[in-house]
């Protein structure tokens, strides 16, 4: 009966290719498109891109933008900046969008 030191010679070439299989299927998993972890660049959408929120002021700079959404956000209301493809936004949920509405009308 022979003992385990005959199959030696092909125990080392074995394991090698194992080795470099499973090398080669994570290259080719960390290599492959579409399937990444981490998530693309984001991309300005239309104004009803942005899911629930609707929005309440169109202005036309960033600046102005930013300054309108910190006056909701003093007056309580919970607000966001969102770059569109139409320019600046400020968005608010549809529940808030009567109240954001006056507000913004009030302080213009």
């Amino acid at each position: 009966m022979p003992g385990w030191g005959s199959y030696s010679i092909l125990f080392g070439p074995l394991v090698a290719l194992v080795a470099v299989a499973v090398i080669a299927l994570l290259l080719r998993w960390g290599w492959s498109r579409g399937h990444s972890l981490v998530p693309g660049r984001a991309r300005a959408g239309g104004e009803g891109d942005y899911g629930l929120l609707v929005p309440v002021a169109e202005p036309t700079t960033f600046v102005e933008a930013e300054a309108l959404r910190a006056r909701l956000e003093a007056e309580g209301l919970r607000a966001t900046l969102a770059p569109t493809t139409d320019g600046p936004r400020v968005l608010v949920f549809p529940r808030d969008e009567h109240v954001a509405r006056d507000i913004l009308r009030r302080s213009a």
